[in-house]
């Protein structure tokens, strides 16, 4: 397996998903990075459900 075919393989999910998903998805990912580029290891949980609801809105 190439190492193309299996980033495609690991993004189908998120590339197939419908736009709300994608959203989550989007928002979370960039809350995590955030929180890694400044070594922050605290739980998300709460952060994360809140971006949750505010899509589901």
């Amino acid at each position: 397996m190439s190492p193309e075919q299996n980033i495609d393989d690991v993004q189908e999910p998120i590339t197939s998903a419908p736009p709300e998903v994608r959203q989550i998805i989007e928002r979370v990912w960039k809350l995590e990075k955030g929180r890694l580029d400044k070594r922050i290891n605290s739980h998300i949980n709460d952060e994360i459900l809140v971006i949750i609801k505010e899509e589901v809105r």
